[in-house]
């Protein structure tokens, strides 16, 4: 199964270097090669990315990997929603940063130490 942040991070990379390899994709993922094979295989069959063969390539076995323009648009809706799931992350932070605070302040001082 692919996570929004899997999906938003390898259309992330694949757009900034079309030119890598799934080696290098899946370090970037922190996953393994055959989760990135998974991914990249499951984000063309839905039509996000194009694979093409390197005509200049000595590997014939190398490809790059292009977003479509449905795969624009996915990438630019997973933006929204990543930024808006950190968002609530970092608020949900803040609270419990604050009632940590507001608890260690209620402490009486000898307990402090």
């Amino acid at each position: 199964m692919l996570t929004d942040d899997l999906r938003f991070k390898a259309l992330k990379h694949v757009q900034a270097n079309p030119q890598l390899t799934q080696r290098e994709l899946a370090g970037l993922l922190g996953v393994s090669l055959g989760r990135t094979n998974h991914c990249l295989q499951a984000l063309i069959a839905k039509g996000l990315l194009k694979a093409a063969n390197f005509r200049n390539s000595k590997n014939k076995r190398a490809y790059m990997y292009k977003l479509t323009p449905n795969g624009l648009r996915e990438k630019t809706a997973l933006t929204v929603r990543f930024i808006q799931r950190k968002e609530q992350e970092r608020q949900a932070l803040l609270r419990e940063i604050a009632d940590l605070q507001r608890d260690l302040d209620q402490q009486p001082v000898e307990e402090q130490a």
